[in-house]
């Protein structure tokens, strides 16, 4: 099975329909439905936790982070100077200092390199933008049928996003169901803006 996070999120899915529970990506015990997540910095893979372990590693102990951070609502950004192709994408910050973007698809999430001067102009537009934790926080963008959206975000938010995409997506143009569903998604960011 796959251990990205997408499957992580996909298996987390199909486990509420058959009842099971998900497990902490570090000890192996069941973790309850609402749970904190981490990050593993060598790779970028995001781990469910449980609570004692997001304790244990909750100050950045060794490889791993804690997934935490607030949603915040930016300005002063443009998306197109980030080359942003699709009107969905996340931008992450990796532990090397390069900046990927990544679309959620039905297919899961599919990912570029962002070039340095790109992001070096959306950081000189958005001062925020440099205080971006590598691997637990993202830049979030939707310009999705008339939306302007651009959102500081835990990363593991938009992982959420792209399990909703893959699980509402049908046919060639996504159907009438995935798009109230990615609306929804982005109301609930501003029901828990900070």
């Amino acid at each position: 099975m796959n251990s990205t996070a997408l499957g992580r999120a996909i298996r987390r899915a199909e486990s509420r329909e058959r009842g099971t529970t998900d497990l902490c990506g570090l000890c192996g015990i069941p973790v309850e439905d609402e749970h904190r997540h981490v990050v593993d910095e060598r790779n970028g893979a995001l781990l469910c936790s449980c609570r004692a372990c997001s304790l244990l590693f909750g100050e950045g102990t060794g490889h791993y982070r804690l997934v935490t951070g607030g949603r915040v609502r930016l300005t002063g950004l443009d998306p197109a100077d980030l080359g942003v192709p699709v009107g969905l994408a996340f931008f992450t910050l990796g532990a090397d200092g390069v900046v990927t973007a990544r679309y959620p698809s039905p297919a899961g999430s599919t990912g570029h390199s962002v070039e340095a001067a790109a992001w070096a102009k959306a950081v000189a537009s958005c001062p925020r933008l440099a205080e971006l934790r590598p691997g637990a926080e993202a830049l979030l963008v939707n310009s999705l049928r008339g939306a302007d959206e651009r959102w500081l975000v835990p990363v593991d938010d938009c992982y959420r996003l792209v399990a909703v995409v893959r699980g509402a997506w049908k046919g060639l143009s996504g159907g009438t169901r995935v798009w109230p569903e990615i609306e929804a998604f982005f109301a609930s960011l501003a029901e828990g803006e900070k």
